[in-house]
């Protein structure tokens, strides 16, 4: 039975919790118990736990991330997020090191933030990741809330900077819904560009089951286009998305059984150094 792993989770004890009304659409109590009992019996052995936004503005502290993988039994290791200043950036960089043997990547909020990935304010961060081999994960594509910047969070954004930093490796949340052949295109161009499925399904509606077969076969042929299958990587974005669907949707996939093995937890094991 191939083993899973799960790049893109959230969780928080938070009330604030801007992804609970998410959890209630799914049905999902929104809990550590809840997520490490669907994981166990998916067969998922392992997850990088992503801060989640708050109402208002920001989003769940680094330290509640680690704490939480801690009390996880280190089924969930962490990712650290970035806000665009100066201090956050030194402050995240200073983290990562006092929590090297956990961290297992950085998140920058395109959409979200006030800041491109171009913005100077992360060139120290680049630097301390392609020094640490650290990869840098960024949202792309639609935005959960109305207030997101589209033109931010575009896949393409991401093709200069890929250039410049040819060493980091990169990785594009949520495979840019909508603009999937744009994330093919990059994950064909930069050998340093990865994604992931992350956050693609929601609740069902009256068109569900189109926009799954939809789902399948544009990441289908991204991978035709790609070559391969090597550059994309499973997530859920639990709790958008629920495990069911999201597992469904790489059951659904045209594409070689092997391929979508590494989808499922080979290519993250390699990038993510599991």
């Amino acid at each position: 039975m191939e083993k899973i792993v799960d790049t893109h989770v959230h969780l928080s004890e938070h009330q604030d919790d801007a992804l609970i009304r998410f959890a209630q659409i799914n049905g999902l109590s929104y809990t550590l118990d809840e997520l490490l009992n669907t994981m166990r019996s998916n067969n998922v052995t392992h997850g990088l736990l992503l801060s989640p936004p708050l109402q208002g503005s920001g989003c769940l502290s680094n330290d509640e991330i680690v704490k939480l993988c801690v009390k996880s039994g280190k089924m969930l290791s962490p990712v650290v997020t970035v806000e665009p200043s100066y201090k956050e950036v030194r402050a995240a960089i200073k983290f990562a090191e006092e929590n090297q043997r956990e961290v297992k990547a950085f998140k920058i909020r395109l959409g979200y933030v006030n800041a491109s990935a171009e913005n100077p304010v992360f060139d120290k961060l680049y630097d301390y990741a392609v020094a640490e081999g650290l990869p840098v994960l960024f949202h792309t594509g639609d935005t959960a809330f109305s207030s997101g910047d589209l033109a931010r969070s575009h896949p393409l954004t991401l093709d200069r900077v890929a250039n410049k930093r040819e060493n980091m490796t990169i990785v594009l949340c949520h495979f840019g819904n909508p603009w999937f052949d744009d994330v093919a295109e990059l994950i064909y161009k930069h050998p340093n560009v990865y994604t992931d499925t992350s956050g693609l399904t929601t609740a069902e509606d009256a068109y569900h089951e189109k926009y799954a077969a939809w789902l399948a076969r544009k990441i289908s042929e991204a991978v035709y286009y790609a070559g391969g299958a090597e550059k994309i990587m499973f997530g859920t974005d639990y709790p958008v998305s629920k495990y069911s669907d999201a597992l469904d949707l790489i059951r659904r996939l045209d594409v070689e059984e092997g391929d979508k093995e590494k989808i499922l937890g080979g290519n993250a094991e390699r990038v993510f150094d599991l």
